[in-house]
């Protein structure tokens, strides 16, 4: 689990390149590159900035930490929900 954190705060500071919060390019970057496997359009970069629009609470234009940390708590969600719905369907 601290792995797992580590590695979020991580990919967070190295794609923000040390600042408060990613702007467009560093959030379609980390979209298309960390997150490509688990999520639908990543390869739109319409869809990723329309994701980056409805993830930016305080309309700043970047996404900042706690943003991020909302697309990972809905990611993990929705990879829990489809991991126990395909066990269930499984029995």
């Amino acid at each position: 689990m601290e792995g797992a954190i580590k590695t979020l705060v991580t990919t967070f500071l190295t794609s923000s390149k040390g600042k408060e919060g990613l702007d467009s390019q560093s959030f379609q970057k980390l979209v298309t590159k960390q997150l490509g496997s688990i999520m639908e359009d990543t390869n739109s970069s319409s869809a990723i900035k329309e994701m980056q629009r409805g993830l930016d609470e305080n309309n700043d234009g970047k996404v900042s930490f706690q943003e991020y940390l909302t697309l990972i708590g809905y990611l993990a969600n929705s990879l829990s929900q489809s991991k126990c719905g395909s066990s269930a369907d499984a029995s």
